[in-house]
């Protein structure tokens, strides 16, 4: 079976570098003299995919399987790489095409990837696998700003290097997962369409509390990358020029280790009471930045990041565990609710406007405290 999840892990790292629109906003705005405004089409153009086309992917997944999407996903996100690294980045627009490739590669690969690792993992270790997922999936986002500097710092290099590398490792991906053989598992017999998708929401409430769930967190997160350097210089007149990478960075190394550890953790702790433990874990976290501690308040930062790190592989691997026959249609639709990261920020923005950058922590402290609700909620469900 290790060697089936392999190429799935693979998978996982590729997915990975559609976070890398984040990065790629400092180093457009400068190379191409952007705008704020016209520099903020990057990450817009990169979530809107998930949006658009996650339902549609799972509805074409429910007919073409599994392995035939998560194919198609490493080659739309190929075909991105290869557009820059060919011709160069001669145009803005250029640019924007190979974001909007690779966002809808990324989508593609999360509709796909999430299922097909229960169809190779072994019995009860779907979680596990997932969180593990995760993790690789984060090593992959940390490569967005790890390989610029590195090719800047080694030998000079453009930040433009990024693309043939990332399609030399797409590519090697497509040829493991193409050489993969294992056994798809089938969704019911029935056809997936846009209503009986959106009739999972209506008709489960629990799939309803699932999606949002996801919608909150993915929220939550995004709040905490793009407001924690604001909240330091805030808070504690840190250099957002030199600390701000600081704040951001720790969040991020806690989600790669707390990723590993949540594999680690689901070979003998069950599923449902880690995602309570976790949540709550976060919640209390999010708490500790109101302390007025600067040290208190780094280690919150570390400990949110912590306790972020394997909420969405719980939430996915617990309903598609509730309802195994509908995996595609949930797939979309959670993948969908992904569009939380771009909606749930602007609140907290509005809440910093009207009150001040503390108190604009309430606002992820709230959807986690959904997320809480949800948690416990899937605990009492058999």
């Amino acid at each position: 079976m290790k060697s089936k999840t392999f190429p799935i892990f693979l998978a996982f790292l590729c997915m990975g570098f559609g976070d890398a629109v984040g990065p790629f906003v400092g180093l457009a705005k400068d190379y191409f003299t952007l705008s704020n405004t016209m520099a903020q089409l990057i990450p817009f153009v990169g979530f809107m995919m998930f949006g658009l086309f996650s339902i549609p992917m799972g509805l074409l997944q429910d007919k073409k399987g599994k392995k035939a999407i998560l194919l198609l996903g490493l080659a739309i996100a190929l075909l991105g790489m290869l557009i820059p690294s060919v011709s160069g980045l001669q145009t803005y627009a250029v640019f924007l095409v190979t974001i909007l490739l690779l966002g809808l590669g990324a989508t593609t690969l999360q509709v796909a990837g999430n299922p097909i690792m229960r169809d190779v993992s072994d019995e009860g270790k779907y979680s596990r696998n997932l969180s593990l997922g995760q993790f690789i999936k984060a090593i992959g986002s940390l490569s967005g700003p790890v390989i610029p500097a590195a090719a800047a710092f080694l030998w000079g290099g453009s930040w433009e290097v990024i693309f043939p590398i990332y399609g030399v490792a797409l590519a090697l991906t497509i040829v493991s997962v193409a050489m993969m053989e294992f056994r798809e598992k089938k969704a019911e017999s029935r056809s997936a369409t846009f209503g009986s998708c959106f009739a999972l929401l209506v008709k489960e409430p629990f799939v309803l509390m699932m999606v949002l769930a996801i919608f909150m967190y993915v929220g939550a997160e995004v709040c905490m990358s793009t407001g924690i350097p604001l909240y330091l210089k805030s808070q504690y007149d840190f250099d957002i020029n030199k600390f701000g990478v600081l704040g951001t960075g720790l969040f991020f190394l806690a989600l790669t280790i707390g990723r590993f550890l949540g594999g680690v953790i689901l070979n003998w702790m069950r599923p449902k009471r880690f995602f309570v433990l976790t949540v709550l874990v976060s919640a209390i976290a999010i708490l500790g930045l109101f302390s007025g501690s600067r040290g208190l308040s780094l280690g919150s930062v570390f400990v949110i990041g912590l306790g972020f790190a394997n909420i969405f592989p719980l939430v996915f691997s617990i309903t598609v565990d509730a309802f195994p026959s509908r995996s595609n249609e949930l797939s979309g639709l959670m993948v969908t609710a992904i569009v939380g990261g771009a909606l749930v920020p602007p609140v907290m923005g509005l809440v910093a406007d009207h009150s001040s950058i503390l108190m604009s922590f309430l606002v992820p402290l709230a959807a986690i405290l959904y997320v809480l609700f949800a948690s416990l909620a899937a605990l009492k469900k058999v």
